[in-house]
């Protein structure tokens, strides 16, 4: 099996472990450890594309995994966080139920258009990755939520908003765009050349 999917692989099971270890161990292990796991799963999402891409083997398939994989891992992310911090993630309910609705809207869009999940690898949902695990990191390593939380939720409804329009606007399904304003230009019959760092 090629080194990316291994990475990939590592990351989808990285999800039922910590899972686990947010149910099964003791908060004082959980915490420390779930930080552990994400910063390797943000590292496998990482070097999974440079090196497919190294070795000349990136193709859709694998970044629909890809993308399908990060989608596992967060989710379960999320879940281990609420475990540890009820009371910090239903202070911001509606706003989480939100995004779950829009994340479903965007797969739903896709497949209704397209018969194919979402696979957009957009600019803004790279940001909002970032801002996930700033979030986490707080929630689960310190037990704060404050403005770390605030933005990943606000970025995600921004960022979610731009995959809508994504899928809107293309014309036929394609992986790696990197933003509405690329589709729009696609649905215009112009050429877009994509960023190497859209891919990682």
């Amino acid at each position: 099996m090629p080194l990316p999917y291994i990475l990939i692989l590592f990351r989808f099971l990285l999800a039922p472990t910590i899972l686990w270890i947010a149910y099964a161990t003791p908060e004082s292990v959980a915490r420390p450890a779930i930080v552990i796991a994400i910063v390797l799963g943000l590292l496998s999402d990482i070097f999974d594309g440079i090196i497919a891409r190294h070795r000349g083997i990136s193709t859709v398939k694998m970044r629909r995994l890809d993308s399908q994989t990060d989608l596992v891992f967060w989710l379960s992310v999320g879940v281990a966080c609420y475990w540890l911090n009820p009371d910090l993630i239903t202070a911001y309910r509606y706003q989480i139920i939100t995004l779950f609705v829009m994340e479903a809207l965007c797969y739903g869009l896709s497949f209704l258009r397209f018969g194919k999940e979402t696979c957009t690898h957009a600019f803004l949902s790279k940001i909002w990755g970032l801002t996930l695990l700033v979030a986490f990191v707080s929630l689960i390593g310190f037990g704060y939520g404050g403005f770390p939380l605030q933005l990943a939720i606000y970025w995600g409804l921004l960022s979610q908003t731009d995959v809508i329009l994504i899928i809107l606007l293309l014309p036929r399904w394609q992986n790696d765009i990197p933003s509405a304003y690329h589709a729009y230009l696609i649905r215009k019959g112009k050429t877009i050349k994509k960023n190497k760092w859209l891919n990682s």
